[in-house]
């Protein structure tokens, strides 16, 4: 099978578990109940990923982030580059980015409200995209307008494993089935490959996880994730 549909695949069959576990249609903003975690300083320090990011970018450079979220990397790499165009489809996150560039005075930021696939932006020297692809279905087209965006290079972001990856043995427990993974980086690496584009793995240290900040906290989320 090809790389590209086995990735397919793989999502779908994942999509399939979830949809036969909820009881209820899946929300139209997924990210409303957790957009406000995804706020950060955009002056902060001690960040790995964005200390290697603005090591990548120089202040003549535009840059489009794809997925932006709420700004965690697309603001703090505005402060190190002439402009960056912030692709978002969630309102809830979209708001959070703008609100937050606001608050620390970032003004070379413009947003897309919308998915990367209908998203119509001029082009950038960089096209950044983190932790977006696991859930891309026709990931060949994603890449291959991440490429045409592009004038300088692409960085794409991901871990070894999915983000929810970390509940997958709770979900064995609480369903009684092992849970249908998403696709990574190792699945990327194959796509790549057979797409026919020059790449370089540059790895992170490990990083801690994130946690929760209470018991009531890590309930809503964890059961969210479960489906129960």
């Amino acid at each position: 099978m090809p790389a590209t549909e086995r990735w397919k695949s793989m999502i779908q069959a994942e999509h399939a578990q979830s949809d036969r576990m909820r009881d209820s249609v899946p929300p139209v903003d997924h990210w409303r109940p957790f957009a406000r975690q995804f706020e950060a300083d955009p002056r902060r320090t001690g960040d790995e990923l964005l200390e290697r990011l603005v090591s990548l970018v120089t202040p003549h450079q535009t840059l489009i982030d794809v997925g932006a979220g709420g700004g965690r990397l697309a603001l703090p790499l505005a402060l190190h580059c002439r402009h960056v165009t912030a692709v978002e489809p969630s309102e809830s996150m979209a708001s959070v980015l703008l609100e937050q560039a606001g608050e620390h005075g970032i003004e070379n930021v413009s947003l897309v409200q919308a998915r990367w696939e209908d998203a119509r932006v001029k082009p950038g020297d960089i096209v950044l995209c983190a932790h977006v692809t696991y859930t891309v279905t026709e990931i060949e087209q994603f890449v291959r307008k991440l490429e045409a965006h592009a004038g300088e290079r692409v960085i794409i972001v991901l871990y070894d494993a999915a983000p929810q990856s970390q509940t997958y043995p709770l979900w064995k427990q609480v369903h009684g089935v092992e849970r249908l993974p998403l696709p990574s980086l190792s699945e990327l690496e194959e796509v790549l490959t057979q797409l026919g584009i020059v790449f370089r793995v540059d790895r992170l240290s490990p990083q801690p996880a994130r946690g929760f900040d209470n018991l009531e906290q890590a309930a809503i989320q964890i059961s969210s994730r479960l489906y129960v």
